[in-house]
């Protein structure tokens, strides 16, 4: 849901700018959060946080994400990234500030408080965010979100981050579960993923694995960023994708013990959130200014369906190898490498094979 909403809020955008999206997508992200923590049963969670938190933010990400693409041409990636590192800075944060909030006060008033500081955030975000370009209302016409599709480089590279998006989140959602130790609280889980109990990581350790991959990926969305101006957006991004589908395949797939697996959240952090940072410069570099909101709208909804549909696959693939993430981990690795190759078609599109800034 934050990513599907792209083609309207993106027309949204560059029909009356950031303000309306804004207002709108905080009042829906922090509703969201306090009905979830309201909330008793699995629909009433699935409505609260699933969907209308979710709605709110992708609000929220569309009117920011379009805002720094008016403002910045040469120093656009490296703009992009130092704003997406603010979601890695979170990814930090509230792993380790929930678990020990509920223990503390409770889920309901756990939710409430992330609540409350997202709402800080976003009061600041209200006040400081705005577009270079003045709204210039226009009739919605769908085929503004298709047209974008003849041109060869923008139809590649959504196809490219599909490709890319399928396997991106997979460490994300499954590398605690695969590396949690045996206790009480996770033996339902551990009757269906049994190899979690061999691989023995403590439960205090692998809390942390999440906190330490958005911790990497905070200087992953920068570093990459301001690599790219200067080296090209294409020649960075493709060569953080092949970085991190090499780290996939050769160290997540092998990986035994904590150290190996430390290293790999590491690694892959780092790597993995070049693609947050990168994919709107792309977009922009092969897009016409006026056009960035819709572009940017159909790009997210390409990459919403990887996202929907990828992890429930690299579940239905655990559970299929009977507890074994081998089938999850070649599929990550195949589908991120797919991708990469794709993002080299699109870069040979716009300038072939020569050595080039691009």
């Amino acid at each position: 849901m934050m990513f599907f909403g792209g083609p309207i809020w993106g027309k949204v955008f560059d029909n009356y700018g950031p303000r309306y999206l804004l207002l709108v997508g905080t009042f829906l992200h922090v509703f969201g959060l306090m009905m979830t923590s309201l909330s008793s049963k699995y629909y009433q969670i699935l409505l609260s946080q699933g969907f209308v938190s979710s709605l709110g933010s992708s609000m929220v990400f569309s009117a920011c994400t379009g805002s720094v693409g008016t403002w910045f041409f040469k120093k656009r990636a490296a703009s992009f990234g130092i704003m997406a590192s603010g979601s890695s800075l979170g990814g930090v944060i509230f792993p380790i500030m929930v678990p020990r909030l509920i223990k503390e006060v409770g889920f309901p008033w756990t939710m409430r408080i992330c609540a409350f500081v997202i709402l800080g955030m976003l009061i600041i975000t209200n006040l400081t965010v705005k577009s270079r370009l003045s709204p210039r209302p226009q009739k919605i016409d769908v085929m503004e979100f298709i047209r974008p599709l003849k041109q060869t480089s923008f139809s590649l590279l959504c196809i490219a981050s599909f490709f890319f998006f399928f396997g991106t989140f997979l460490p994300f959602n499954y590398l605690i579960l695969q590396f949690v130790h045996s206790q009480p609280r996770f033996m339902n889980m551990l009757t269906l993923f049994p190899r979690a109990q061999q691989l023995g990581m403590s439960q205090d350790l692998a809390q942390y694995l999440l906190a330490m991959l958005n911790a990497s990926s905070i200087f992953g969305r920068i570093l990459p960023g301001i690599a790219a101006d200067k080296f090209g957006r294409f020649n960075t991004m493709i060569t953080t994708c092949a970085l991190s589908s090499i780290i996939i395949l050769a160290i997540w797939l092998p990986a035994k013990g904590n150290a190996p697996i430390i290293v790999f959240a590491i690694l892959y952090g780092f790597t993995s959130g070049a693609f947050v940072s990168l994919g709107p410069a792309l977009i922009a570099q092969v897009s016409p200014i006026r056009e960035i909101g819709v572009r940017n709208g159909t790009f997210f909804l390409f990459v919403s369906i990887a996202g929907l549909t990828g992890n429930p696959i690299g579940g239905a693939l655990v559970g299929q190898n009977h507890g074994d993430y081998l089938y999850l981990q070649i599929f990550c690795g195949t589908t991120m490498v797919v991708g990469t190759l794709i993002y080299v078609a699109a870069r040979w599109v716009q300038c072939g094979f020569k050595l080039k800034v691009i």
